[in-house]
């Protein structure tokens, strides 16, 4: 049965693992160069692009004059191979900076002004001059009907180039800067996404979902079913283009496992009966807002939604893997940890595992199937579930995942806070006795 939406293509390549994105890359390409057709920016080209860049600053002539120049500037970035975006970006970054006389006069100016009315106004004086002339050329493609987005992906190009080209950090603070300012909170969109949404719409969902692949048309299907919700905030400069999305289950329970809720022959639940609400899928979609938080105020957002078309919803929770926990866990095995095994653990281990050495039972464990292996499943969970909670408590490297993704940059609590939040979260999510706690990249999700 064919279980597309209206309007959409059949892709050109079987449906397999990847398929579906890499369909997703082909069509979004229509209209753009071909790679192979991409250019360098040759002597003549940077001396106009230069002239333009000034005649930016310039501000001759009304709106119509600064949107060419904008739409210019943009289809000649368009055309540019790697080589290309890093010169056209390096003239951006060494010729339109503030002007150094400027601000070196500033300076001295606000230094040598006495306190009160004089030091305010030297203050002022010295903001302006520090005052980027790359910012008002920015801001001119906002302009462009499609200019915010022509920013966004700018700025994916500036950060993919600026470890060879240091020199565009201070592009990438600027966008930066300027994005987070048009992309704040209060400005987005938040809406659901159904089956009935545009197919191009759905075909993004296809490519943007970062965390479990969407396998085809079937499978989104099932993410789209009435016991399924998901919600993305949107732009309004950017129409038809999620900046993040978020994937519900409705449940009766708290789900043990992702695999359940990805099972796409599993019965649809009717949504009226559901009692609990599982968060198992979040998407950044633009790597030119990295940095910009969108997660938190995403999911509060979507609880407040849910919790007015289902009011008997009582329980809220997410299904996700912990970043490094493995990595940290084997490390800490090998090393032979003290500490690391308890006495109750060790035995309970050992004679699963056949073995008097308590640090080789774990190691062996670790390598089993443990989605179909329950012995081996049921003998770690007490141990993961107390090593996950020191890891979240203890690594500098679980603190730096709970600021960016988990806390959406909060300030990190107090040590016995942060334990105590870890040791919960960690049973919550190691309630079901024979839940998979291996993925196959590695990671341990709990």
């Amino acid at each position: 049965m064919d279980v597309r939406p209206e309007g959409a293509d059949r892709p050109a390549t079987p449906a397999r693992q990847g398929a579906m994105r890499t369909f997703w890359n082909w069509l979004k390409s229509g209209g753009q160069p071909d790679r192979a057709a991409l250019r360098d920016l040759g002597a003549g080209d940077l001396r106009q692009v230069r002239a333009t860049l000034r005649e930016c600053l310039a501000e001759a002539g009304g709106e119509a004059s600064a949107r060419d120049r904008a739409r210019r500037l943009a289809g000649t970035y368009r055309t540019l191979n790697e080589g290309g975006q890093q010169r056209f970006l390096r003239l951006l970054a060494d010729e339109f900076g503030p002007d150094e006389h400027a601000v070196r006069r500033a300076v001295e100016d606000y230094q040598r002004a006495p306190p009160g009315p004089a030091r305010r106004h030297a203050e002022s004086r010295l903001r302006l001059a520090l005052g980027s002339p790359r910012i008002r050329i920015l801001k001119q493609f906002n302009l462009l009907a499609d200019g915010v987005k022509f920013l966004v992906d700018l700025r994916a190009d500036v950060l993919g180039h600026v470890r060879e080209v240091p020199e565009l950090e201070v592009i990438d603070e600027e966008l930066f800067s300027l994005l987070g300012s048009w992309f704040d909170v209060g400005n987005l969109e938040l809406a659901r996404i159904t089956w009935s949404s545009p197919a191009a719409l759905l075909e993004k969902l296809i490519a943007y979902e970062a965390v479990h692949e969407i396998r085809g048309w079937g499978d989104l299907r099932k993410r789209l079913d009435s016991d399924r919700r998901c919600y993305a905030f949107f732009h309004p400069r950017m129409p038809g283009e999620p900046l993040i999305f978020v994937e519900i289950a409705l449940t009766r329970d708290m789900a043990a496992s992702v695999q359940a809720l990805l099972d796409e022959s599993a019965p649809v639940l009717d949504p009226r009966s559901a009692l609990a609400a599982v968060f198992y899928s979040i998407s950044n979609t633009q790597l030119g807002l990295r940095g910009v938080s969108f997660g938190g105020f995403l999911i509060k957002r979507v609880v407040e939604q849910l919790l007015v078309e289902f009011p008997r919803l009582k329980n809220f929770a997410t299904l996700s893997p912990i970043p490094g926990f493995r990595r940290w866990l084997a490390a800490e095995a090998k090393a032979r940890r003290a500490g690391l095994v308890g006495a109750s653990d060790a035995d309970r281990l050992c004679r699963t595992a056949s073995t008097s050495d308590p640090y080789e039972a774990l190691a062996e464990l670790l390598t089993r199937d443990l989605a179909a292996d329950a012995p081996a499943a049921t003998a770690l969970e007490p141990l993961l579930t107390h090593l996950a909670a020191r890891y979240l408590a203890e690594s500098a490297e679980a603190r730096g995942w709970a600021r960016a993704g988990g806390r959406s940059g909060g300030a990190v609590p107090p040590r016995q806070r942060r334990a105590s939040r870890a040791r919960q979260l960690a049973r919550r999510h190691l309630a079901a006795r024979h839940a998979p706690v291996l993925r196959a990249d590695g990671e341990l999700p709990i």
